[in-house]
């Protein structure tokens, strides 16, 4: 095969493939937080579209693609299948090493495949606003860009942390007509409590969601989007995982190990899923989720109900998660920096069919630097996890021929400010202490 693959137009996916049937032993219901039980679906429709509801709870596997949906997604998709041979020249492994670059969108990244859903089912519904909170900045890019597209407005909660790491996200999002705040802020209840609490705080997702929440249910017309961990969002990035398996399949290849880095869960999903009903029906495909060793959720966190933000607003979701007041270090890999992971890749490592592993900045970094010399394309700090994690795969034994299939999830070329700190020898490993993990996983709450 060529270097690089492409497909047509017309073998992009038509259908949204849903994983959630073919989980052995199922998901758990989110619960409301007042009541303990199964949450109705009313309750969510304050915040979501009727559409994207659907979406969350539905029994199909195949969901179709709206057109309005599809005549936007062509503008990048489908996204190209890459062997990486100069980086497998460079390890000298035997090793196969494929990356689907989700880094051709206009953003740079693979958030758009939920963004733009996300905008036309509100729009449909006649919503006019949304509120959203970004950590390295990506989906609230993909989130400004798709609202702009169907005629909303868009604020942007960013982490403070990032915010002030990534001041071109903001640009991005502002060219698109967005609003964009330090979260936490004054503009919100929950976000003047923690600034009274601790005024140099550097936020976290969970902050920045209670604030997006709460700016849904007080502001007419106005509802929430989430990037990652809902169903729906994992749901409209298996885009990506179908138009991977059908290049390789042309390419002739299949993959032993299918690779991604975990913040919520979203891109990993949306490559890995398409593949699980092979893997139940006996193959041998292997999947690897990694993730920061300074928010190890999957490695160190608790599979249990947990609040998907830290004023506990949203449903109780069943997840592995280090407790929804988790406050983690400020690493560059901003969008990795979440307390807890979607249901579906819980369910998946419960189930034992995702293997997480963590990595540590300073590797990542060293691993982004020899992609970009030898692929030519800058990763993002959240992609350089699962590139390190595809490079321990291909240097396990470098005589062993086996295929690898990644999700390149994200370019870094508006994240140069890691880069030059990096290369300043101003980064370094975060040690977390388990006992502040315990600490945090003592305030979960008390559900039978």
């Amino acid at each position: 095969m060529s270097k690089k693959l492409i497909l047509r137009d017309d073998e992009m996916p038509t259908s949204w493939y849903n994983v959630v049937p073919d989980i052995p032993n199922g998901l758990r219901p989110p619960l409301d937080p007042a009541t303990l039980q199964p949450i109705a679906p009313e309750k969510l429709a304050a915040i979501f579209p009727m559409g994207l509801l659907e979406q969350e709870m539905s029994p199909e596997r195949n969901i179709p693609i709206p057109e309005e949906v599809l005549e936007v997604y062509k503008i990048w998709r489908p996204s190209p299948l890459v062997r990486a041979t100069k980086l497998e020249q460079a390890l000298g492994t035997r090793a196969k090493i494929f990356y689907k670059n989700e880094s051709v969108s206009p953003v740079g990244s693979h958030k758009p495949n939920s963004a733009v859903a996300q905008a036309f089912y509100n729009k449909r519904e006649g919503i006019k606003r949304l509120a959203t909170e970004t950590g390295a900045g990506q989906w609230g890019s993909a989130l400004a860009m798709a609202t702009c597209m169907f005629g909303l407005k868009c604020k942007v909660y960013m982490v403070r942390v990032s915010y002030n790491q990534k001041p071109y996200r903001k640009s991005i999002m502002q060219t698109y007509g967005a609003e964009i705040v330090a979260s936490p802020s004054a503009y919100t209840n929950y976000g003047r409590s923690v600034l009274e609490r601790n005024p140099d705080s550097n936020g976290s997702l969970g902050i920045a969601i209670s604030e997006a929440l709460e700016d849904a249910v007080t502001s007419e017309s106005t509802n929430y989007a989430l990037g990652s961990v809902l169903n729906h969002v994992i749901l409209h990035q298996t885009i990506v995982g179908q138009e991977a398996k059908k290049q390789m399949e042309i390419a002739g290849e299949y993959p032993d190990v299918v690779i991604g880095c975990c913040g919520g869960g979203s891109n990993y999903a949306g490559l890995a899923a398409p593949f699980v009903p092979d893997r139940l029906e006996g193959g041998k495909v292997r999947f690897v989720g990694v993730e920061p060793a300074s928010c190890p959720t999957m490695t160190a966190g608790k599979l249990a109900y947990d609040s998907g933000d830290t004023a506990g607003m949203t449903p109780l979701l069943y997840m592995h998660t280090l407790g929804h007041d988790f406050m983690p270090p400020g690493i560059h890999a901003g969008g990795l920096r979440y307390h807890g992971m979607a249901p579906i890749v819980s369910a998946l490592i419960r189930e034992n069919i995702i293997e997480p592993i963590n990595v540590h900045q300073m590797e990542c970094f060293e691993a982004a630097v020899l992609f970009a010399r030898t692929e030519g394309i800058i990763p993002a700090p959240e992609t350089s996890h699962a590139i390190r994690a595809a490079i321990i795969e291909a240097t396990r034994d470098l005589n062993e021929p086996k295929t690898i299939l990644f999700n390149f999830s994200g370019h870094g070329l508006v994240d140069m400010a890691a880069y030059d700190s990096y290369f300043a020898g101003e980064l370094h490993n975060y040690s977390l202490p388990r006992e502040e993990i315990a600490e945090s996983l003592s305030h979960l709450p008390k559900v039978e």
